[in-house]
């Protein structure tokens, strides 16, 4: 039998503390306001309709989604995302109003609205928005459920604990 290389059970040691450390459910304590917290409902009320500006906060309400600290409080936290108001336009697949970098961005954020609907953050559209807008419901990604009146539903999740978090 060969001993065991100094190198190895350093190794050993720092995976076993990695380990440790990362398994610790006290991880939330980062976050004072996740303390007691058991279960994190949370709907985002969307209404700019910039590209750059919407893309970069659905990633961030994705990347909030996945953190471990969101997670070690609850397994399964449930995000709604709601788009109203100018938010709108950019759902839709007529995309001729935006500039061919606009166009860009904006297909990377149809692959993210899939990427989060698969892992289980409920998208709406506003219907009343998308006719102010003069936006097709069947033009927009089938991951994005319309509802009749998006402040209607920011109501009712916010009646059943959801925080809002408005994206402005």
């Amino acid at each position: 039998m060969q001993p065991i290389s100094r190198k190895a059970l350093l190794f050993a040691g720092t995976m076993v503390c990695c380990l440790a450390f990362l398994a610790n459910p006290g991880m939330s304590q980062k976050y004072e306001a996740l303390q007691g917290v058991d279960t994190i409902k949370a709907v985002f009320d969307f209404r700019n309709g910039d590209p750059g500006f919407l893309y970069s906060h659905l990633q961030l309400v994705y990347t909030t989604y996945t953190d471990q600290m969101v997670r070690s409080s609850d397994d399964s936290p449930q995000f709604t995302v709601i788009f109203m108001s100018k938010s709108v336009a950019p759902l839709s697949r007529d995309r001729g109003q935006f500039s061919a970098e606009e166009r860009k961005t904006l297909e990377k954020m149809d692959r993210l609205l899939a990427k989060m609907a698969k892992a289980g953050i409920t998208l709406e559209v506003c219907e009343v928005a998308a006719g102010s807008q003069n936006v097709e419901l069947d033009s927009i990604i089938p991951e994005v459920k319309p509802v009749p009146n998006g402040w209607v539903s920011s109501i009712g999740y916010q009646a059943k604990g959801y925080s809002l978090v408005p994206v402005y």
